[in-house]
């Protein structure tokens, strides 16, 4: 293990342990009562607020119980209904032929793997690991949205800005069991601290261990490996 990876282990333990003394609560903000639910609010929470999604979700979950009624659904129709949530047509469309690839697929159950899950029109790793760790406990990989993009940047964990190449590198500095919870807990304080106009770094917990703590754009590291 080279120096570099030793040494942003112990920096991001540190920083792992402040942030779940800061959020113990940290979960998922979408709500949701099953797998396909949850699938469903994360594919519209694409580009729009969990708030938001929120908002939409109770009508659509009463009208679509099953895989099944969503890959019958009439496009134009559950645009409409989803509407509010922006890209509505891309949202529809991924909606219906993912909910198909479930039906045709998996006899309507959704799959439980990473694998399964990323073979599905329109799913990649970050609903996939939303999904996955939400839904069925198993932490299979890290969620890396816009918030955890930036926080993981600003922090200098990454130096990447590709999610792909920023999830493996996140992977590296924490235990496998503890991929989920770190991708929840930097969604957290992204949201809550460390915005994207105007981080509050003067009240952050991190501030002694962040690089970018008061100004932007300082160095990052390289990327200390493709692999896990």
């Amino acid at each position: 293990m080279g120096t570099d990876l030793k040494h942003l282990r112990l920096q991001t333990k540190k920083i792992l342990s402040l942030l779940r003394k800061e959020y113990p609560e940290a979960e998922i903000a979408l709500r949701f009562s099953n797998p396909l639910e949850l699938l469903i609010a994360t594919i519209l929470s694409a580009q729009c607020t969990d708030e938001r999604v929120n908002k939409v979700t109770p009508i659509l979950f009463s009208r679509y119980k099953k895989a099944l009624d969503y890959a019958n659904a009439e496009q134009s129709e559950l645009e409409q209904e989803i509407r509010s949530t922006g890209f509505f047509r891309n949202k529809a469309k991924s909606i219906i032929a993912c909910c198909r690839g479930i039906v045709e697929g998996h006899k309507g159950s959704l799959p439980e793997t990473m694998e399964e899950l990323t073979r599905l029109p329109g799913i990649g790793r970050k609903t996939a690991n939303v999904v996955l760790g939400g839904a069925f406990g198993v932490s299979a990989g890290v969620v890396v949205d816009t918030h955890v993009r930036r926080t993981s940047q600003r922090l200098g964990l990454t130096g990447n800005d590709d999610p792909e190449k920023i999830e493996l590198e996140l992977m590296q500095l924490v235990s496998q069991p503890d991929w989920f919870n770190w991708g929840n807990l930097l969604i957290h304080h992204g949201r809550r601290v460390c915005h994207a106009r105007n981080p509050e770094c003067t009240v952050c917990v991190l501030k002694k261990l962040c690089p970018s703590a008061g100004h932007l754009g300082v160095k990052t590291r390289k990327a200390v490996g493709k692999g896990r």
